[in-house]
């Protein structure tokens, strides 16, 4: 493993760290959070069943052949090759707004870390264990990827879509057993073919999930290719003309080596409570702790003022009348407005209600503004502050400092089951019955036993 001194060369360390990560590395913490990072991503996967855009994407992959293989395509419980898979798990573990995010990088890495290592580790015959260790290494790749490139590269850069390429690349680097040289050639051509831009909130449009298939996908690609000889870019990450370079004003190449091998980013990483952005979860904790502290309802509330970091407002703020249920879970009163109505704001909650006259009237009465406490904590810390003024005149204040779902207030299991249980069921993806299968065997995936089908067709 790399050691953790300054590095001349930080996209060969972090190259390096990825290809020679051992299972005996791993405190068994991080371990335990990488199965339930799996579980919540495996679950989020299948709640993407049905999803038009999701569909459109795995038509067009599909058609791509073969028509079967080993990598299981979860939506459709078919086999194709680990590209096809991969990019299709990727949309569809991306849809729901379950999937899990890393604070720090502003960066879902389960979208597209697990999509390519699963898909690959069915193809190679890889054993859970040898999963965990590459789907780590992902993680830590890309972690530190999205913290390299900083707050002004998420103004417009959709992190997961950028970073994720790399990470992508890192974890099936290391199922393939690539060389720390053959893993840097990896790194750049993935990082060569990172793309993923936010303009696509304005118009409610598809991309979000193309951005997560094209990561996963990319990724995937990179390394194999790396593997038969194709070179990439030694220095993608901090190079003159390389990532950093060119979707970046604040990169800091030192994030890169970050405590590698003794700062575990995985273990960092949030699991989501609502159905939407996470930057919708502090505020949207924030008022419902005021609503329970002092009994009140939707109908007594006047105005909700929400005290956020710029980057909720730089990816909330164009989302003013949503006209799909995806795009509502851009709508920071949309979300509010489902979640003081129902107590959560879930999957179900906002496909029954995110038109609905009752939760467009409480929408209109939300309003965000710049905060230079949690502007100043962000991203490291995404803190919930909410101010709300009742119809009778009070100003009641509400604080999270932790929402939902982030590692100091994290789902345990049993949570994490019965969120797994609700994804899986949401769409039809699989059955109770059949899910608690699933669910037992990501318990026991640190294990030497190959993969193998996870569901029959």
């Amino acid at each position: 493993m790399t050691d953790t001194h300054p590095s001349p060369h930080p996209s060969r360390a972090l190259a390096h760290f990825a290809a020679t990560l051992q299972h005996a590395d791993i405190p068994a913490p991080v371990l335990r959070r990488t199965e339930d990072l799996f579980l919540d991503w495996f679950a989020s996967a299948l709640a993407g069943k049905g999803a038009r855009p999701v569909e459109a994407l795995a038509r067009f992959w599909l058609a791509q052949g073969p028509a079967d293989g080993a990598s299981e395509v979860l939506i459709h419980r078919r086999g194709s090759s680990p590209l096809v898979a991969a990019a299709i798990n990727a949309a569809a573990s991306h849809f729901a707004e379950q999937d899990d995010v890393h604070n720090g990088s502003v960066f879902h890495p389960a979208a597209v870390v697990f999509p390519a290592a699963f898909a690959v580790a069915q193809a190679l015959g890889r054993s859970g264990r040898e999963l965990l260790v590459a789907s780590v290494a992902g993680y830590e790749v890309g972690i530190r990827v999205g913290e390299f490139l900083g707050r002004s590269h998420y103004k417009v850069f959709h992190t997961t879509g950028t970073a994720g390429s790399v990470a992508a690349a890192a974890a099936v680097g290391r199922l393939l057993e690539l060389t720390p040289q053959t893993m840097l050639h990896a790194f750049g051509s993935a990082g060569t073919q990172a793309a993923g831009l936010w303009e696509f909130l304005r118009d409610a449009a598809d991309s979000k999930q193309l951005h997560t298939a094209h990561a996963a996908s990319t990724g995937l690609a990179a390394a194999y290719l790396a593997a038969d000889g194709l070179t990439g870019a030694q220095h993608i990450l901090e190079g003159p003309q390389g990532m950093a370079a060119g979707m970046s004003s604040d990169a800091d190449a030192t994030k890169l080596v970050d405590g590698l091998g003794t700062r575990w980013a995985t273990a960092e990483t949030s699991f989501k409570y609502h159905a939407s952005c996470r930057h919708t979860h502090p505020a949207a904790d924030a008022l419902l702790q005021v609503l329970r502290t002092h009994a009140l309802g939707t109908d007594d509330i006047e105005r909700v003022t929400t005290f956020v970091h710029q980057g909720a407002i730089d990816v909330l703020g164009p989302v003013t009348d949503p006209q799909t249920v995806h795009q509502a879970k851009f709508s920071m009163g949309t979300v509010l407005a489902i979640a003081a109505l129902h107590g959560h704001a879930g999957l179900g909650e906002f496909d029954a209600d995110y038109r609905a006259a009752r939760v467009q009237a409480l929408r209109d009465r939300v309003h965000m503004v710049l905060d230079a406490e949690v502007d100043a904590a962000y991203p490291a810390r995404w803190i919930g502050k909410v101010e709300v003024l009742t119809k009778d005149g009070r100003v009641l204040h509400g604080r999270v400092d932790e929402p939902k779902g982030d590692p100091g207030n994290t789902l345990s299991r049993p949570e994490l089951e019965a969120k797994a249980l609700k994804l899986a069921t949401y769409r039809g993806g699989a059955s109770a019955a059949e899910m608690q299968g699933v669910i037992a065997r990501v318990w026991a995936l640190d294990g030497a036993v190959p993969l193998g089908a996870w569901l029959s067709a």
